[in-house]
């Protein structure tokens, strides 16, 4: 699985530019989800059990972000290496980010 195929698969399910906005909030509102459940130390997901769960938070959250990165058009796999030299040039942490290709 590639952040290429989650960027398409969302787009092509749920891709309204003019809600923005709205995916921004929906973002928020997941990362206090995540924090609901961190915070409770919820135990770990299962396979027949995923509502309620860090997993399940932490997938809203990678959705919500992927489909505001879908409303501007951002390839984040053309950016995320970018970003990432900048920041390890930054904090000098020593290790090579080399994603595969």
């Amino acid at each position: 699985m590639t952040i290429k195929y989650l960027q398409e698969y969302i787009k092509s399910k749920d891709n309204n530019p003019d809600m923005v906005k709205d995916y921004f909030l929906k973002l928020s509102e997941e990362v206090g989800e995540l924090s609901k459940v961190m915070r409770k130390n919820v135990a770990p997901a299962t396979e027949a059990e995923i509502k309620g769960t860090k997993e399940e938070e932490i997938w809203d959250v990678i959705y919500y972000a992927l489909a505001i990165a879908n409303c501007y058009d951002i390839d984040l796999e053309k950016w995320i290496p970018i970003k990432e030299n900048l920041n390890n040039k930054k904090y000098n942490s020593g290790i090579e980010f080399k994603p595969n290709n």
